[in-house]
């Protein structure tokens, strides 16, 4: 069995080089897995290895950044290793969207039993802050999704809201909302709301006879996407545009395993489609010898 946590924290780091190669060792020595994105306003990160590991390198983090708790964190397990390798990257923002945060603000961040009550006020206004596809797997009932590919050009999206308005936002973990309710409490808006933990930490927490959530949720991991209580989706990844894929694609014309599905058939070029098919029947051939392929991604 496999642990796997999600967590972010806001904090002013100085060396990130330093930081970097020591978070960089840590991963080796204790075999971790996963990616830490670090930057001077802090790390943000989701990683899994054994129990006992995982613990370990969670109170290293701690230490070695200096702080008592993460803003926020998520546990989880599966039976498989969900990461193929570990990555700790340096970025100008943990999440990328042209504002940088130094003190965070929780007093508008709800649970989610809070959560059910406050979005079914047919006032307020849902918002959806993950990309289109993350949309199209799952979400709330009667959410709205900005439809951009970039966080960056959220803001762009936000300048169109009523600053009167009561607005409720969530994202997978909660990291995105945190900087889009900062920016917008910038801007002058007053009732801005933000599921606290995320949706991973609503599915985790609501049963599903309660729950307001419809779908699945993706992840960026081998799960590809999670149901009530953090158990593995039914969605797979297409290998030729790395988009989750349904049951129901799947038996559309347009896929074919390890080539395309409907998202992409139409877009690869033959040589594309030849050279994934080449890779697939290594796979299969791998599979028959009861080996597993570099190129393998299903579990």
């Amino acid at each position: 069995m496999f642990y796997i946590s999600g967590f972010y924290k806001f904090k002013k780091i100085y060396d990130i080089k330093k930081a970097k190669k020591s978070l960089s060792n840590i991963f080796i020595k204790y075999k971790i897995r996963g990616t830490i994105i670090i930057s001077t306003e802090g790390i943000n990160g989701t990683i899994s290895s054994s129990k006992i590991n995982l613990e370990l390198v969670l109170k290293k983090i701690k230490k070695a950044f200096n702080f008592i708790n993460f803003d926020s964190q998520n546990f989880a397990k599966c039976k498989f290793q969900i990461f193929h390798r570990g990555k700790v990257k340096i970025k100008k923002e943990v999440v990328p969207m042209g504002i940088k945060i130094l003190k965070r603000k929780t007093k508008n961040h709800l649970e989610p039993n809070s959560w059910n009550k406050f979005i079914s006020n047919k006032k307020t206004i849902l918002i959806d802050a993950r990309k289109p596809f993350e949309y199209k797997v799952g979400s709330f009932k009667g959410s709205i999704n900005p439809k951009i590919n970039n966080f960056r050009e959220f803001p762009n999206y936000l300048k169109k809201l009523d600053k009167k308005q009561t607005i409720a936002m969530f994202c997978t973990g909660g990291i995105r909302c945190e900087k889009a309710s900062i920016y917008l409490e910038k801007k002058g808006f007053n009732n801005v709301y933000q599921l606290k933990g995320g949706i991973i930490n609503y599915l985790k927490k609501i049963n599903k006879n309660k729950s307001l959530w419809k779908g699945e949720c993706y992840v960026f991991d081998n799960r590809v996407s999670l149901k009530h209580g953090l158990t593995p989706g039914t969605y797979t990844m297409c290998s030729g545009c790395r988009k989750p894929i349904s049951i129901k694609d799947k038996k559309s014309l347009k896929y074919e395993e390890g080539v395309s599905c409907p998202n992409c058939h139409d877009t690869l070029t033959n040589s594309q489609k030849e050279r994934f098919r080449m890779r697939q029947k290594q796979i299969n051939v791998a599979k028959k010898l009861g080996k597993k392929h570099i190129f393998q991604k299903e579990f």
